[in-house]
């Protein structure tokens, strides 16, 4: 029997209790999921504190590349310490190079301070490496560049937009891990696209099980408040996930 984890993306407070209500087995924490998600407020992260599942925080602190500067890179540390205190159970974290591929030099810092926090609190931080691993000219590189840096896991779509159209390439990263790191595959996973997915060897999928909410918002829109409709957490497409994935883990 292989058991499946469901990790839902979330960037507010409804957005949580949908994923919990649904049957999450954990939640990543953001801002900003239009934009692919960005490093969540504190508040937001304080609430998230008290859910019963396992939260790992996103840290992303502006939308676009995976480029950063020294500021932004100390940004994103203070957003791992962040994760910490507040008792989440994990952080997503990435950063790309000037060629394309993994900044290893910075992750590997990232990763020792992740550590360092952790070991303050005497409680371990998952490692989550998000899709700037998607960015990557050799994927199966990236992978080994990982497991060296420690991470427990890739957040993947294999290389593609979206995780059903790389199909191949999920079964070779999840071939070439051996259980040495867990490949999560996400982006454009529902419903339709789950079985496919799942017959690659993922132990692990993420997805944003989002629907419109409510009105267009077309004057929030004419103002600059919202970029388009609104979109939010949809508890019975995480209930649909959840459904299909135990059939998938039954005997």
């Amino acid at each position: 029997m292989r058991q499946i984890m469901l990790e839902i993306c979330v960037d507010e407070a409804a957005g949580i209790a949908a994923a919990i209500d649904g049957g999450a087995d954990r939640i990543e924490l953001c801002a900003a999921l239009s934009l692919g998600g960005l490093t969540p407020p504190a508040s937001l992260i304080r609430h998230a504190a008290g859910a019963p599942i396992p939260v790992h925080l996103l840290a992303r602190p502006r939308e676009g590349d995976f480029r950063y500067e020294a500021d932004e890179a100390t940004l994103v540390a203070a957003d791992i310490d962040a994760a910490a205190e507040a008792g989440l159970a994990g952080v997503v974290i990435g950063a790309s190079g000037s060629d394309g591929g993994l900044d290893a030099p910075l992750l590997a810092r990232w990763v020792a301070h992740a550590r360092a926090a952790a070991a303050r609190r005497a409680r371990p931080l998952s490692l989550t490496l998000h899709r700037a691993f998607d960015l990557t000219p050799d994927p199966l590189a990236a992978l080994e560049t990982a497991i060296e840096l420690g991470f427990d896991r890739i957040l993947t779509s294999g290389g593609a937009p979206r995780a059903a159209d790389a199909l191949p390439m999920l079964a070779s990263l999840v071939r070439q891990a051996e259980g040495r790191i867990i490949i999560l595959a996400g982006s454009g996973v529902d419903a339709a696209t789950l079985p496919a997915i799942l017959d690659t060897g993922v132990t692990e999928v993420h997805a944003s099980c989002r629907s419109p909410a409510g009105t267009a918002g077309e004057t929030e829109q004419r103002f600059g408040f919202q970029a388009g409709p609104r979109l939010r957490t949809d508890r019975g497409k995480v209930e649909a996930l959840r459904s299909l994935l135990d059939r998938a883990a039954a005997p």
